[in-house]
């Protein structure tokens, strides 16, 4: 049963931790829902439901089949960029770009937990699509494009605008450059939404980049095509002014929601810098309150950062059961926490050959190449976490290894496996930094069933094996975990960490089987 807030309490920042970018949101009556950037991340763009804004349950992934999402042989920094999402007359709306793989498009449902439908290609240039519905009844894209007149230099882009024909799905008529962002020669002015607020039209973007000067800036017009004037108090929130050393950084890509009770609040995206400025968490979703000003937003008032913790939202108090740390991999489908590397063309795991198991194909594919290869992963969501998992492999030949990655992409990992080499059987931790491999650890071991567990306490990560639960012994102890921050390997991602299995180049018919796999916070 559902109570009013009766007295203060707070909640905590990040409302999704971990490798949760780019974060739009909306409405529909008391119901919330969230999406996030997935880049090469299969299946595609996390769904999530809330009635508090604070406690978010996934609902599914918007793209979930081959027909929506073709991520075959992307770096792992590309793929799915940005998307948004918007409700209009019983319709739910994504629309999001995929790079690389066909460029702009928009999928529709009734329901959002799903199904959606296949894809409406735009024939629209640029990336981070956002769509409006006026009320009139017309709709619009807006985008980002490299500027009109050329690019004079790198991230010299502009938002632009084009009316959108929903019976058709194409755009039509002219386009309308709208706004460039708040400084001169800014770079990369993007992630542009568009609200109208007491008959003013409001453009609220990102600029400056995804990197430690993300900023939010907004302008406003009296006609959607324009001209837009920026707010005087531009940009409405960044940390980039605060240094290195401030825990909360890279703040920006935000996206606006009213409450049914006339609560304004904003969600963006930040990091949160460990063991220096790393950050292996990647981009995380968090919530910030927003009050009005002289018509213009104003965020975190009193501060204007982005803090850890704020009065909760005056929402209804939801009942929500906490997310089981330990998945025994009973059911018929795989937990929406886990995703794939890639489109995945074959099947490689199965919950149905050995129940109560999650199989693993021994595929030739690599953990360091761009195929798909046989990888079941998470999200890493804590500075300090364990990760444990019970495994049932015999290697049959020469190369063949199954255990836990950790994973930023194929060129900066780590590999925690038992494998066969020289006719005998080892756990080995294996780190690949740049596409080239070290072996950092090693002892001989039986294979057959074995307990592989993971530690981390900021950057040092550690591990441990055993054949028994409660037995395991040291296989690394204070391993720098820095290679898994995108400050050291490149790119837009957290890090992951799942389970991996592969004949390394060779036809194999052998599986490794997963009890269970354990994931908690320290």
């Amino acid at each position: 049963m559902n109570k009013k807030n009766t007295s203060v309490s707070y909640f905590q920042n990040p409302i999704l931790p971990g490798f949760y970018p780019d974060p739009s949101i909306c409405r529909v009556g008391e119901d919330y829902y969230l999406v996030n950037s997935s880049f090469a991340y299969y299946p595609g763009v996390p769904i999530f439901h809330s009635r508090d804004m604070v406690h978010w349950e996934q609902i599914g992934h918007v793209l979930d089949r081959a027909s929506q999402l073709n991520l075959d042989n992307l770096e792992q920094s590309r793929g799915i960029f940005a998307p948004t999402i918007r409700y209009n007359k019983g319709t739910y709306y994504m629309i999001t770009t995929n790079v690389d793989k066909g460029g702009n498009f928009i999928v529709t449902a009734e329901n959002p937990a799903g199904p959606w439908s296949d894809p409406y290609w735009l024939d629209a240039p640029g990336i981070d699509p956002s769509l409006f519905f006026d009320d009139d009844g017309k709709a619009y894209y807006a985008g980002t494009r490299p500027a009109s007149e050329g690019e004079k230099y790198s991230g010299n882009w502009e938002v632009w605008l084009q009316e959108l024909d929903l019976k058709t799905m194409k755009l039509v008529g002219e386009t309308y450059p709208l706004w460039r962002g708040a400084l001169k020669e800014v770079v990369w002015p993007e992630g542009p939404h568009l609200y109208k607020i007491n008959g003013l039209y409001y453009l609220m973007i990102a600029e400056a980049g995804t990197g430690h000067e993300h900023a939010v800036t907004i302008a406003r017009s009296e006609n959607i095509t324009g001209p837009y004037k920026g707010n005087p108090s531009n940009p409405i929130v960044t940390h980039r002014h605060l240094g290195r050393n401030y825990p909360i950084v890279n703040v920006g890509h935000a996206d606006l929601v009213e409450t049914q009770n006339g609560e304004w609040w904003m969600v963006l995206l930040a990091s949160r810098p460990y063991g220096g400025y790393y950050r292996n968490l990647g981009r995380e979703t968090f919530l910030a309150p927003v009050t009005w000003e002289d018509g213009w937003p104003v965020v975190s008032p009193g501060t204007g950062k982005v803090e850890f913790s704020y009065p909760v939202p005056n929402l209804p108090r939801e009942c929500y059961r906490e997310k089981s740390k330990c998945d025994n991999f009973e059911g018929k489908s795989l937990d929406l926490t886990w995703n794939f590397i890639h489109t995945p063309r074959e099947e490689f795991y199965s919950l149905e050959r050995r129940p109560g198991f999650l199989s693993l194909k021994l595929r030739p594919a690599s953990i360091t190449g761009l195929e798909v290869p046989s990888f079941v992963g998470r999200r890493q969501q804590h500075i300090n976490f364990a990760a444990f998992t019970a495994m049932d492999f015999q290697p049959q030949a020469e190369g063949e290894e199954a255990g836990i990655v950790l994973y930023q992409n194929s060129r900066f990992n780590f590999r925690f496996t038992s494998v066969q080499r020289d006719g005998k059987k080892f756990v080995n931790l294996v780190k690949c930094v740049e596409g080239k491999e070290e072996i950092l650890a090693e002892k001989e071991a039986s294979a057959g069933k074995l307990y592989l567990k993971v530690e981390a306490e900021g950057q040092d990560y550690s591990f441990y094996f055993g054949e028994t639960p409660d037995l395991c012994v040291t296989l690394a102890e204070k391993v720098d975990g820095r290679i898994l921050s995108t400050d050291v390997a490149g790119g837009f991602i957290g890090a992951y960490i799942g389970i991996y299995a592969s004949s390394n180049g060779k036809n194999s018919s052998n599986y490794a089987d997963f009890d269970w796999f354990e994931y908690d916070e320290l």
